[in-house]
């Protein structure tokens, strides 16, 4: 008879060897696979910590947390001090990196199931390539620099989940989400749950803390600086949507939650909310605190407790621009965004509705600028018409469709600079703008069509098209000769021509018109504008 006491226990596991516990995971990760299950894990280095989350994907679009780890490191102070990672710092994440090696493989996790990421403080470090590839060759953990408004996608996905249907108000009203890391500070702006704007702003709390260290000598001199800080970033953001009309107020990150844990009311499993006062209350009672009085009074690591204050200063002062009768803290971070990422990213409805996203953003920036919208929009659904019936022609994919759409929405905005060169203009409009959801290179690929929309194709000389890969490169042709088309279909912006339908011929691409127009004007836009979808395609373009 055999006693299971702890220590028999423990010794029979271990005489197992490590043949027959490999064995072991090795068949249970068959069964997870057999019922459509896998173990993923997410991987972040931020400002100040490096963090590991392990879930399990069932294939179904759901997830479900199996083990959380992290350990803190100072990688923000070097960089935002020095510009770069500092070998300390470098020989510190990698024995941390080496940890979480050894963890993953306990769990039987690795290769293509970690998706390594870093944010803010590699972002800007001058030494990035360097610390990434000697983190690949000593670890095996290839990390991608995730961009500031790829960082609000992942943010905006982990907040719609926390919030379920359970705060109704995110979709009705206007909304703010905010987070303020160690280096940057994403801000997303809601307008009836459809996005106005999205920022990464070089503003987070080691940054904060770090400046008002070297300018200012007392609380009273910080205070104040904050409140210019957020004053001006006010005065930017209300030229989108003014925020004394926002009413739900979503703040996201370490310290609001160690805030919320405390003094807040749990809304559900996965998200509080803080009333207005309270949350008031409780920032003057801490904005005299030292980091040691945070340390001890809310057990926060080294590596957070400097920017704990400066952090819900910045919170409370964004919080009284609007007219939000609370605080919402979902217990979420990006890590989880990724996860919801890696579970729905296939899922038809989410895909539509975060594309539905990109296009309000656009949208917003075309606003800000005072485009003609009832143009930019006709000239837009000409786009998705020529677009869809000319599938087999061009073989561009739905994602790119969407960028084309953004494309057509943009294409006079550079007319608020100067109208004569606005197509030279509005390519540096957007490729120096942020559009939630769109990646740098999106942007470039964007600003080029924008470019070549009117006037001569591209030549040898025009660095920004030449930067391109080939592949963007065909792309730019191929969506600038389907919006110079759509663009001569209103050449007066008049949006007079109706139920356009589109019919291929062998030799031609045949635009029917319905009603009964004069249509001189708009043949001697395709004359002027036509020519380059020719070149491209191989059609000559007629409207009849």
């Amino acid at each position: 008879m055999i006693r299971k006491t702890g220590a028999g226990l423990q010794g029979l596991i271990l005489s197992l060897g490590n043949s027959i516990i490999d064995k072991i995971m090795e068949t249970t990760s068959k069964h997870r696979q057999a019922a459509g299950r896998r173990l993923s894990a997410v991987l972040e280095i931020g400002s100040t910590g490096i963090r590991l989350v392990i879930a399990e994907l069932d294939g179904k679009g759901q997830w479900r947390v199996l083990d959380r780890a992290g350990k803190p490191v100072a990688l923000g102070r070097d960089v935002f001090t020095s510009g770069q990672v500092s070998r300390e710092s470098l020989l510190e994440c990698l024995l941390v990196l080496r940890n979480f090696r050894e963890h993953l493989a306990g769990w039987g996790i690795g290769g293509e199931d970690v998706r390594a990421i870093a944010t803010s403080a590699l972002r800007v470090a001058r030494n990035r390539d360097v610390f990434v590839d000697r983190v690949r060759q000593e670890t095996g953990f290839l990390f991608s620099i995730v961009e500031g408004i790829e960082e609000n996608r992942l943010m905006y996905l982990a907040v719609r989940f926390a919030l379920k249907n359970d705060f109704p108000q995110f979709w009705r009203s206007n909304s703010m989400i905010i987070e303020i890391g160690g280096g940057s500070t994403e801000i997303m702006l809601l307008r009836r749950g459809k996005m106005a704007g999205a920022h990464s702003l070089r503003m987070g709390t080691i940054l904060i803390d770090r400046q008002a260290r070297l300018a200012l000598n007392s609380a009273r001199s910080r205070d104040r600086y904050l409140s210019e800080i957020v004053r001006n970033t006010s005065e930017f953001l209300n030229a989108e949507m003014d925020l004394s009309h926002v009413r739900t107020f979503v703040v996201a990150g370490t310290d609001i939650r160690s805030v919320a844990a405390r003094i807040g009311r749990e809304l559900n499993e996965q998200c509080w909310t803080i009333d207005r006062d309270t949350f008031i209350q409780f920032v003057e009672k801490i904005k005299g605190y030292s980091t040691d009085e945070c340390i001890r009074n809310f057990e926060l690591p080294y590596a957070d407790a400097g920017g704990f204050v400066p952090g819900n200063l910045v919170y409370k002062l964004f919080m009284e621009q609007t007219a939000a009768a609370q605080v919402v803290v979902p217990s979420i971070s990006i890590r989880e965004g990724m996860l919801i990422d890696l579970a729905q990213g296939v899922e038809a409805d989410l895909q539509e509705e975060f594309l539905s996203q990109i296009i309000a953003s656009a949208v917003n920036l075309g606003r800000k600028y005072h485009y003609d919208e009832e143009h930019h929009r006709y000239v837009a659904a000409q786009c998705m018409i020529l677009f869809d019936a000319l599938f087999q022609e061009h073989g561009m994919n739905r994602r790119e469709r969407m960028m084309l759409e953004v494309a057509a929405l943009l294409h006079d905005v550079g007319s608020f600079i100067q109208s004569s060169d606005h197509h030279r203009h509005g390519q540096y409009i957007v490729a120096n703008s942020e559009i939630f959801g769109l990646h740098q290179n999106e942007l470039d690929i964007i600003g080029n069509v924008i470019r070549y929309h009117r006037g001569l194709p591209p030549s040898p000389t025009d660095i920004g098209y030449l930067t391109l890969q080939r592949e963007e490169r065909i792309l730019v042709l191929k969506m600038a000769s389907i919006l110079r088309v759509a663009d001569a279909l209103d050449r007066g912006h008049s949006q007079r021509l109706r139920n356009i339908s589109v019919e291929r011929r062998s030799e031609t691409v045949v635009l029917h018109s319905g009603g009964n127009y004069d249509l001189n004007s708009e043949r001697l836009g395709l004359e002027e504008k036509a020519g380059m979808f020719q070149d491209v395609f191989g059609y000559k373009v007629i409207l009849v």
